[in-house]
């Protein structure tokens, strides 16, 4: 070759490599705004691609978190559409409601609450326990979110939606680093957190502690002020202030070698409050404790042999809720009973409901490779849900009709007339499930899982989804699940002068159809679209006993439907602006009255921007709007009022010479926040206040 034909050959070889780079370039960008990049497991148990997965799935990551200002779980879920935290008026404890479905009890069992896999579900109540207040997020890498059912992969509980937390390894907490919060009620807060290597073994370890006096906004009338108007007595402490405080301690301990993690996580609430009361009236004495301790040990060969990877996990949960001086459930002075024949408490009516659960699951899967365009999934396991122990100290006994009756010292009535029983629950189950790619940009996922329950037999439930990449700008979805909530302990077996336990309870059920669509409307612009339609029966509610006798007994006697809508939209708007939103839509019916549901806000409207202010600084202003809550049957109160609120959040965009700070204030303008209290509204009639607008100061320093 001469110089001329070197250099031409040189200008077009340069011509290529700079047009497939560009090519690729492009590609790499455009997976990127399409989530393929941003991966979710908790759809299938496999990685795969968020915008592909079947169903409709959210992930939040610790950056998004970080930019939302949240303090705990609760706040991050109220930013994911279709989702709206509600309260209970016992402890404050979060409901959870996936739309429209959770409201109208004071726990919350619709949800499956896992951490890296294991669910955290306690047995008493069915649901994630009284540990989980003010649930931190340092420690969290990502977020994984089912709306719809998911018990064709998990189980029970996994009803209206799943919910995994992810906590971070060593690689995502390298280093080592010191955090304190402080802020509004006396609230703060002080961690340390290590990611590194000890050895061949990679190590991250996490330990908060914190405190807060908790909000004190006032009750204007509970369920003893209902009573003095019945017996003409006064011993309502309201007007009052809710008691929302607690000692809380966090920590975790994470350590990986090859193909085994061994995981540990500890929680404990010390001197837990009870909210609005135990029995919804103010009680500002009674103090709490609960631990949650969670082992897990788990295995994972990707390539266990041709075509072949494996798994196995077993894990170990210790839970306990102890009240060591008992609970007031009602004043000094409060009279119960018969209005001809009350009963009266000089001291109070006092009860010390104890409980203490482990839990060991031990469960294993295979998935298989070598059929072509087929990815099937095995699982088996076995579940050991034991409440071992139970201690009931009370100065009352019950009447053969339940009336609470002979008042006087507090003693132990366990082995006399307990609040329960300890109970043992075993589960096996089989999962199978197939990811087939029949035709080019269509695949299939069908799978289906048997659990065989102990006490109340067996229960099948299947899935079936369909997604379709429409074009390169589209991806479309169709989806049907079935799904089951397990009756709680406290609903077969309590005994309770409210509401008594049912051994004949079956499993309450659901059916869900589901589209969705992911649009990559421009390239800075990403809107998903999901229409939903749901049916439950069978659902458990509390019904009236037969006169003479007083209070209620659980029954499979509801039936509910629904539908709606989300729709959510991320614009990168440039280098330093990113804005992103959702809106919700649902509308649930109660087939016995044919009215609302209830609880639960018709509209729900989310929306933030994250703006790079000058290069140094992150500023996320957020708006978060609460539409028509009706109120359930029975309930002839007006709507719950709608609300507002604005919170902004300032922090360090790139770290400052080791430094982290960030400045948070949650309801700018004081909007007067308020959750449903529990139809007929008897209890307390204006409902649970929340929090009024705070500040938060927050600083890192990273070694």
């Amino acid at each position: 070759m001469n110089r001329l034909q070197k250099k031409a050959l040189a200008t077009a070889l340069f011509a290529c490599w700079s047009g497939c780079a560009a090519a690729l370039s492009e590609e790499e960008e455009l997976a990127l705004v399409y989530g393929d990049k941003e991966t979710v497991s908790i759809a299938t148990g496999s990685k795969q691609p968020l915008r592909r997965a079947p169903a409709v799935a959210s992930v939040i990551t610790a950056a998004d978190i970080a930019a939302t200002g949240a303090k705990d779980l609760d706040e991050v879920l109220e930013t994911v559409p279709g989702i709206h935290v509600s309260r209970s008026p016992v402890r404050y404890a979060s409901i959870i409601i996936i739309r429209g479905i959770g409201g109208g009890g004071p726990t919350n069992p619709q949800v499956l609450l896992l951490q890296n896999g294991i669910p955290l579900t306690t047995m008493y109540n069915g649901d994630k326990g009284a540990a989980w207040n003010g649930v931190p997020l340092e420690n969290i890498a990502r977020i994984e979110i089912i709306r719809g059912p998911g018990s064709a992969l998990y189980g029970a509980d996994a009803y209206s939606g799943v919910i995994n937390i992810i906590t971070k390894t060593a690689a995502e907490s390298a280093g080592t680093q010191y955090g304190f919060r402080a802020g509004s009620f006396n609230s703060r807060d002080g961690w340390v957190q290590h990611g590194g290597n000890w050895g061949e073994v990679e190590v991250a370890a996490y330990l908060r502690v914190g405190s807060t006096d908790g909000i004190k906004e006032t009750i204007r009338a509970d369920a003893q002020s209902a009573n003095d108007i019945k017996y003409g007595t006064a011993a309502s402490l309201a007007p009052g202030s809710v008691n929302t405080g607690y000692n809380a301690v966090d920590g975790s301990l994470d350590l990986s070698l090859d193909k085994w993690r061994l995981r540990s996580s500890y929680k404990m609430r010390d001197k837990l409050q009870t909210g609005a009361g135990i029995s919804s009236a103010l009680d500002p004495t009674s103090l709490g404790r609960t631990e949650n301790l969670l082992t897990d040990l788990s295995w994972n060969d990707p390539q266990f042999a041709q075509d072949w990877s494996a798994g196995a996990t077993a894990s170990a949960l210790y839970y306990i809720l102890t009240y060591p001086d008992n609970v007031m459930l009602l004043p000094p002075g409060a009279t119960v009973g018969p209005v001809g024949s009350p009963t009266y408490f000089p001291d109070g009516m006092i009860g010390g409901p104890n409980q203490w659960e482990r839990e060991f699951r031990f469960s294993g899967f295979a998935t298989y490779s070598g059929f072509e365009n087929h990815s099937l999934r095995f699982g088996a396991g076995h579940d050991n849900l034991d409440m071992y122990k139970t201690r009931t100290n009370k100065n009352y006994t019950l009447s053969a009709t339940g009336v609470p009756i002979n008042p006087g010292p507090v003693l132990d009535y366990t082995g006399i007339q307990p609040h329960i029983l300890p109970h043992l629950r075993r589960v096996d189950y089989v999962v199978a499930q197939d990811e087939w790619n029949f035709a080019k940009d269509w695949s299939m996922t069908a799978g289906v899982r048997h659990d065989r329950y102990s006490d109340f037999g067996g229960t099948t439930n299947p899935r079936l989804a369909l997604v379709w990449d429409a074009t390169l700008d589209l991806t479309a979805k169709l989806l049907y699940g079935q799904a089951f909530r397990a009756p709680s302990f406290n609903e077969q077996y309590g005994i309770n002068p409210v509401v008594n336990g049912n051994p004949n309870l079956k499993p309450e059920t659901m059916r869900t159809l589901e589209a969705a669509f992911a649009w990559q409307a421009r390239r800075d612009t990403q809107v998903n679209l999901s229409l939903f339609r749901y049916d439950m029966h069978d659902i458990i509610r509390p019904v009236a006993n037969p006169a003479p006798a007083v209070g209620t007994t659980y029954q499979n006697v509801g039936s509910q439907h629904g539908s709606g809508m989300e729709l959510e939209a991320v614009w990168e708007a440039g280098r330093t602006l990113r804005v992103s939103g959702n809106y919700a839509y649902q509308q649930s019916i109660d087939e016995a009255s044919g009215r609302d549901a209830g609880y639960a806000p018709h509209h729900h409207l989310y929306a933030r921007a994250d703006w790079r202010v000058g290069g140094d600084w992150l500023l996320s202003p957020q708006i978060n709007r609460v539409v028509d809550r009706r109120r359930a049957a029975g309930d002839t109160r007006p709507a719950v009022p709608d609300y507002t609120t604005f919170d902004v959040t300032a922090r360090t965009a790139d770290t400052y010479r080791q430094w982290d700070l960030a400045v948070s204030v949650r309801n700018l303008f004081d909007a007067d926040v308020r959750e449903p209290s529990l139809a007929p509204g008897t209890a307390i009639p204006d409902d649970l206040p929340m929090a009024p607008r705070s500040l938060w100061l927050q600083t890192v320093y990273k070694l």
